[in-house]
């Protein structure tokens, strides 16, 4: 199965985790964040280097392990990131990618997808993780309406099972419990494990 192509909505949640990240400085790099046991300097880390890799597989070098490797922030991790950012999306224009099967080692041990899922998994992430990251900085968030029925739909298809969820270095948390009239941020963010009142 493979999702719509939704390029241009990852290119404005990419976008928006820039904007996101701009307004971090160093004394924020200690802060904890939605994602249990990781600071910002953690996040940010993970945020980089996941561009990178996903950005590598796109152009068919994702089973290279090193690509997915979390390094220490750059000195200008603002700008490192920044520049991640715009390296995945610029992968992401060939014109054959969405039929390209990525190599994706973070998802399992010769793990694949055609580019169409792939992308999508990218794009859940970064609505999530640009999330994580404004509640850590303590800005506003937005989900734009666009973006609410395809990440609801992305998110449904994030496997739920203990093996996964409680896994070691599991992407998201067991599924929180949400109110049938929650808000489409709210249910996306529950059903990840996060809980939207953070840090309550």
């Amino acid at each position: 199965m493979s999702t719509p192509d939704i390029r241009d909505l990852n290119r404005r949640a990419v976008d928006y985790s820039v904007e996101i990240v701009s307004h971090l400085t160093t004394d924020h790099l200690d802060r904890p964040t939605p994602c249990a046991a990781w600071t910002v300097a953690d996040l940010l880390a993970h945020m980089t280097v996941q561009h990178r890799g996903f950005a590598a597989a796109a152009r068919g070098n994702g089973a290279d392990l090193t690509v997915w490797q979390v390094r220490p922030l750059a000195a200008y991790p603002v700008g490192d990131y920044t520049k991640a950012a715009a390296d995945v999306t610029a992968a992401y224009t060939q014109p054959d990618v969405l039929e390209r099967i990525f190599d994706l080692p973070e998802f399992g041990p010769g793990a694949q997808l055609p580019g169409s899922m792939a992308i999508g998994a990218h794009f859940i992430d970064y609505v999530i993780h640009a999330w994580d990251m404004a509640r850590a900085l303590d800005l506003p968030y937005r989900l734009d309406d666009d973006f609410v029925v395809p990440a609801l739909e992305i998110t449904k298809m994030v496997p739920t099972g203990d093996d996964y969820r409680n896994a070691p270095g599991a992407a998201f948390a067991p599924e929180l419990p949400a109110t049938e009239d929650a808000a489409p941020l709210d249910r996306i963010l529950t059903f990840l494990g996060r809980s939207p009142s953070w840090p309550r």
